[in-house]
């Protein structure tokens, strides 16, 4: 039988397109594949920490005859060798990089004169700091380029490993990348009391990790392909040095971590596995030290540890991949997967000797759920807290002073997130409807949230009259920095009984009070 012209024709178009699908489909899942293997990154093994820990000085100050203690900051551009040879433009604090260790006790007033000497304006906030709102140093307190800005405040907290780093709205992730960042300690009697390492830059150290990525002598600040949470960095630096060793030659040290990240998230431990003391999270010591392997801590959170080392020893603080990110591919493209080997610790021959971490840290200074007059529920979500994008016209909440209220915050958005609320340090009641863990039974302002998680949160909004300002709002946010700018943060105003907001429209969290 003769073929058919017709049939013929559309048996070979037939056999050409499926041909074409197959090699596209190949070509899809080489691409897939490719993109899979690349998101994994890992150091583990193959840093050579060549360069000495650099250590933050100590701010210096002077003191006022009425006992206010006077800080300068200048934010200021530069250039910085983070290798040898290749200069990298950069801002900081008073320096190229970073800044100083601004340092104070409670009790006592604070003045810090801020002067903007960048191209554009910036803000400085007091990350962790009780202080008034006009104060705050959120995006409503805006510093022109060769402005000053001059907050004042009494520190009215315990001991703490605070910091403090710019909060433009919508530029915070580039300006905190540039390296606008510092830490700030706060002391008082109980802490100096206890046997604690507390010599800073020897036996009291300050990490502060940041990841990073450069090409060639530029920082590297691009999101990448399937980044949904922000810029993820290649390795690791502390305190702006790359390959970082630090020699010890006590026994006992104590690091300050501290995540000035803007989207990685890291779960602290040692390459050995050794244990070490957790005695402080994000607002101070805990009521007894924990004993663990591991920290997780998300940008923005900190935890004070006690490590012991032996002489002539060798170990390195190490960031593990992470099972708590949700699905496989949260995990691999939202840093979950990811590892690096963040500083060495080296041993001298001869140690001094270190007393035993206190069994005792003292009493926990922390709000009661039961205590609250009010709840509100927040779920984070990338158009927004309770699908509301930030507008810094509208006031989300009012909060009376002197009032405690228990805040829900959920995220079922497929992807981490983590909540800042400014002012306070609250309690964490429940993580999923359980007992929180014990790196979450201390002071807190930050915390994370994978995907599927909901915490429940104890806050205490205390202070003088001078807290309640009808005008002026505190922020609470996602602090994934381009989460942050994209808008998944929103404000509140501490009142008196009976004030309301001045301005915007209040009411934007799910809130009811409680008998």
């Amino acid at each position: 039988m003769a073929r058919i012209p017709g049939k013929t024709r559309l048996r070979r178009v037939l056999v050409v397109l499926g041909s074409l699908v197959a090699v596209l489909a190949l070509a899809i899942g080489g691409g897939v594949l490719w993109l899979w293997n690349d998101a994994k990154v890992s150091t583990v093994g193959t840093t050579e920490f060549r360069n000495e820990l650099a250590v933050p000085p100590l701010a210096r100050s002077t003191v006022r005859k009425d006992g206010t203690r006077v800080f300068d900051l200048r934010m200021q551009t530069g250039e910085k060798e983070f290798t040898a040879g290749r200069r990298t433009a950069t801002w900081g604090f008073n320096g190229d990089y970073l800044g100083p260790t601004l340092r104070a006790r409670l009790g006592e007033k604070v003045e810090v004169r801020v002067r903007n000497r960048l191209p554009e304006a910036s803000t400085v906030h007091w990350h962790g700091m009780h202080l008034p709102a006009r104060m705050d140093g959120g995006p409503h307190q805006m510093v022109d380029p060769g402005r000053d800005w001059t907050p004042r405040w009494t520190v009215d907290q315990p001991a703490a490993t605070l910091w403090y780093h710019p909060h433009p709205h919508g530029a915070t992730e580039k300006h905190v990348q540039r390296g606008l960042a510092g830490m700030f300690l706060v002391d008082d009697a109980r802490s100096e009391r206890l046997a604690l390492p507390k010599r800073y830059g020897v036996d009291d150290l300050p990490v502060i990790v940041q990841d990073v990525k450069f090409d060639g002598a530029k920082f590297d600040h691009g999101h990448g392909m399937m980044r949904s949470i922000g810029f993820l960095g290649d390795r690791t630096m502390v305190n702006g040095t790359l390959d970082p060793y630090k020699v010890v030659r006590d026994e006992r040290v104590r690091l300050r971590l501290l995540n000035a990240s803007t989207a990685r998230t890291y779960d602290f431990g040692f390459s050995d596995g050794r244990e070490f003391a957790l005695v402080g999270t994000d607002g101070g010591l805990l009521e007894r030290p924990a004993t663990t392997d591991r920290i997780q801590l998300s940008p923005g959170e900190r935890a004070e540890v006690v490590v012991r080392m032996a002489p002539g020893e060798r170990t390195v603080l190490r960031s593990h991949a992470q099972g708590n990110y949700g699905d496989a591919w949260q995990k691999r493209f939202a840093g979950g997967d990811d590892s690096f080997d963040v500083l060495q610790l080296r041993a001298a021959d001869r140690l001094r000797p270190s007393p035993e971490v206190p069994s005792e840290l003292g009493e926990l200074e922390l709000p009661k759920a039961a205590d609250a007059v009010r709840s509100r529920h927040f779920d984070l979500r990338m158009s927004g807290i309770n699908g509301r994008p930030m507008d810094m016209n509208r006031v989300d909440d009012t909060v009376t002073r002197g009032t405690t209220e228990l805040w829900t915050v959920r995220n079922d958005n497929g992807m981490p997130h983590n909540f800042h609320v400014h002012d306070v340090q609250f309690r964490v009641v429940e993580v999923n409807g359980k007992t929180p863990p014990p790196a979450l039974r201390g002071r807190k302002d930050t915390v994370f949230l994978p995907s599927g998680t909901e915490l429940k949160l104890a806050l205490r909004f205390d202070g003088g009259p001078e807290f309640a300002d009808p005008d002026v709002p505190f922020m609470y946010h996602c602090h994934l920095l381009t989460h942050e700018d994209g808008g998944m943060m929103g404000q509140f105003v501490v009142v008196d009984k009976g004030q309301r907001a001045t301005s915007g429209s209040v009411g934007g969290s799910t809130d009811h009070r409680h008998p």
